[in-house]
């Protein structure tokens, strides 16, 4: 016996049309198929099947061939014009039209099988049975289908109320603060005379919180756009981007004590502003968390390992607890006090991303005041 599949309920047991008009042979075959999982339905005329077809969608149908007013053969010709029943498939079931050409003119009329009376009851099942299961799993596959088309459909709104909820944090947020930055760089020049040392820092104070929640507004909405502008793929010299970034970084960050040594690096296919983000990032922090030591150094290059290309950026600076590394690449999540180096816990969070982005991997080793290493690869799926 058939063992009834794992399917939703809102899809309901399979439903079987069995037509002959002879009673009996209709409460034999009731009695051979009751104990499967499906719904019977009786007819005892090709009018009242296709009546029943109307209001139900059968699995399967099992046709006698000879019927007053309409034989099998005309009834199957109407299920196969009616676009509702025309990939139903059916099962010829007769104890007379038992010869070849029957048979054949059975399968012209578009039967899946065909039977001969008296049947043998494991022959008729066994065919039951793989229709039946069968159409469960045409069923699961549209069920599945659809509930994928839902979460197309609500992630397309999701996405759309990120992006208005981006519009109103780019325009609404960004105007008062620029608004608190402004008028306190005002006060300081305008009224710094009639200030003590303590409301020029309060002011001052006020000023650089202002940019430093500017500065993390991009950074959330950079974090938050990712993971929906497409990728615009290039081929372009690593190399060569690495040394125009450590240059920017040292100028603009003051990091003019930090020795950066470049390792040869190759040709690298990527988005190249999104690669450069992720430079930016690893470089920046590595410079920032070793600056502060009397020989501050940062490595950058590669190295292969099981036929992939491993890029990293090292450094001898402030290092972090392994422990803790669960936290590493978490939005928010910062390993050190901001009185110690600033930062505002999304940067890690970016440059994870775009690796993903890039089908690659990212990973870091350290130890406390021994440096760390950051780790990364591109367009590989091949885990570490």
């Amino acid at each position: 016996m058939m063992k009834e599949m794992d399917v939703p309920e809102s899809l309901g047991r399979p439903k079987i049309l069995m037509v002959d008009d002879r009673p009996e042979n209709l409460v034999a075959l009731e009695r051979l198929l009751k104990q499967m999982p499906v719904e019977l339905y009786s007819a005892n005329s090709g009018n009242e099947a296709l009546r029943l077809t109307l209001h139900h969608d059968f699995a399967l149908a099992l046709l006698d061939i000879q019927m007053p007013e309409m034989d099998g053969y005309e009834l199957a010709e109407f299920l196969r014009s009616e676009e509702k029943t025309a990939r139903m498939p059916f099962i010829f079931v007769s104890a007379i039209y038992t010869d070849q050409i029957h048979v054949f003119k059975g399968y012209e009329k578009g039967a899946f099988s065909f039977i001969t009376k008296p049947f043998e009851p494991v022959v008729l099942t066994s065919k039951v049975e793989f229709f039946v299961e069968k159409y469960q799993q045409e069923q699961l596959l549209i069920h599945a289908h659809q509930l994928l088309e839902q979460r197309v459909k609500q992630l397309q709104m999701a996405n759309e109320e990120m992006e208005s909820f981006s519009y109103s944090v780019s325009h609404d947020l960004r105007a008062p603060l620029r608004a608190i930055d402004g008028y306190s760089q005002f006060m300081l020049k305008k009224y710094s005379e009639g200030l003590d040392e303590t409301g020029q820092r309060y002011l001052t104070t006020i000023a650089d919180n202002a940019k430093k929640m500017g500065q993390l507004i991009d950074d959330i909405l950079a974090f938050s756009r990712l993971g929906r502008q497409a990728l615009s793929r290039s081929t372009f010299n690593l190399k060569e981007m690495v040394t125009e970034v450590v240059k920017n970084v040292t100028e603009h960050e003051g990091y003019s004590n930090v020795t950066v040594e470049i390792k040869d690096l190759p040709e690298v296919e990527g988005d190249h502003s999104l690669i450069r983000q992720v430079i930016v990032n690893l470089v920046s922090n590595a410079m920032k968390y070793s600056s502060k030591k009397d020989e501050p150094k940062v490595e950058v290059g590669q190295t292969q390992e099981n036929g992939r290309t491993i890029f990293y950026v090292k450094d001898n600076g402030a290092g972090f607890d392994m422990k803790y590394y669960d936290k590493l690449f978490g939005v928010f999540q910062r390993l050190h006090h901001n009185d110690e180096f600033h930062g505002n816990g999304v940067g890690l969070a970016l440059v994870k991303r775009i690796i993903n982005r890039h089908h690659g991997e990212i990973w870091a080793e350290s130890k406390l005041q021994q440096g760390a290493t950051f780790f990364f690869t591109l367009n590989e799926s091949t885990s570490k």
